[in-house]
């Protein structure tokens, strides 16, 4: 229960600072950089495949990376997916 509140505060508060971050790039005049949804999504695939690879094959003492890995490729697919609905 413990891993799943940590993975969910990281995908949330990664998500929100980055839609935080484009908000403050609009607000200062510069435009997003095109392609960065695809640059954003290709990274976190790679952080998930990360994860599931250091699930399998790590102890339990490896779980706080574990989650950091688990929360940042979910919170960058997060951040695509608010990206595309607005």
């Amino acid at each position: 229960m413990l891993r799943a509140v940590r993975i969910t505060a990281i995908a949330v508060v990664l998500a929100a600072l980055f839609s935080l971050s484009q908000q403050i790039g609009a607000a200062r005049g510069n435009e997003p950089v095109p392609g960065i949804g695809w640059a954003l999504g290709v990274l976190s695939a790679i952080f998930l495949v990360r994860a599931v690879i250091t699930e399998r094959t790590q102890g339990p003492e490896m779980t706080l990376q574990k989650d950091l890995l688990w929360g940042v490729g979910l919170g960058g697919l997060l951040a695509v997916v608010s990206r595309i609905l607005v």
